[in-house]
């Protein structure tokens, strides 16, 4: 499991995406989201605006498994 590391309350899942490298540009989070599925806590969830605190986890199918901290 990969940590990623905020500094601040709380992240976006479209802000997250880009910080994990997962996604190149904030803009490309639709349609990532719109593609492949994410599950927040073992939640499926396509909200790029989702807030992620610390301790959430965050799977990606083929993609990888992360933990915010």
């Amino acid at each position: 499991m990969t940590e990623i590391q905020i500094d601040t309350e709380y992240i976006t899942l479209g802000q997250f995406l880009k910080l994990a490298d997962i996604i190149q540009r904030g803009g490309h989070a639709k349609w990532f989201l719109s593609e492949h599925e994410v599950f927040i806590n073992g939640e499926l969830d396509v909200r790029r605006g989702r807030k992620l605190r610390h301790g959430d986890k965050v799977d990606i199918p083929d993609t990888g498994s992360f933990v915010i901290v």
